[in-house]
């Protein structure tokens, strides 16, 4: 039988943020505190309870399909934000440029969470994981913007520290310096034969 485990690990919530507009950039704002709600962060562009179907899954689903909105959050790792600003030169890569949501410290190797492993605050505010975050050009744009010569080099830099997508299980209150305890699926890793 499958079910969640509480592992050894716990996280810091370093960051808080929510891209209020979109169809510009996909800049974050920075925010001390948030609202988790069941549709995501309020006031956030990827929040709903559904979404339109986007390039990543047009093998599932025609482009604009609307679908389920299981990328309510966009969740990174401090430690493989600095990795990645190693990489591309820069001493810090703002989470702004990256359209994140939160920025949590702590957890190792967290972009590569199993699916469906639960990020828990002491408030019982409880975020699933969905899938790695793909690295995209967009995060690539802004930091041009701010660095140029610089965000070339992003897309490759990210592969496998991109952070995660999740939705929002059980709603509650996100703020700045929250413990978050890692839960993760007992479920083996799948072995087809």
């Amino acid at each position: 039988m499958s079910c969640l485990v509480k592992s050894k690990y716990i996280g810091t919530i370093t960051w808080l943020g929510r891209v209020a507009a979109p169809q510009d950039n996909i800049r974050s704002e920075a925010l001390n505190t948030a609202e988790a709600t069941f549709d995501g962060i309020l006031g956030e562009s990827h929040s709903g309870a559904t979404r339109s179907s986007c390039v990543r899954v047009t093998m599932l689903h025609p482009k604009n399909t609307e679908i389920r909105n299981t990328r309510q959050l966009s969740i990174l790792s401090a430690e493989e934000n600095a990795e990645i600003a190693k990489v591309i030169g820069l001493e810090q890569l703002d989470p702004s440029w990256l359209g994140a949501s939160i920025v949590i410290s702590g957890l190792p190797d967290f972009t590569h969470i199993p699916p469906g492993s639960r990020l828990q605050t002491a408030a019982g505010t409880t975020l699933t994981a969905d899938l790695e975050n793909a690295p995209c050009i967009w995060p690539a744009k802004e930091i041009e913007t701010e660095h140029w010569g610089h965000g070339k080099a992003f897309k490759s830099a990210a592969k496998g520290r991109r952070g995660i997508t999740a939705w929002v299980e059980r709603p509650g209150p996100l703020s700045l310096g929250d413990t978050v305890h890692l839960f993760i699926p007992t479920q083996r890793v799948w072995q087809p034969q």
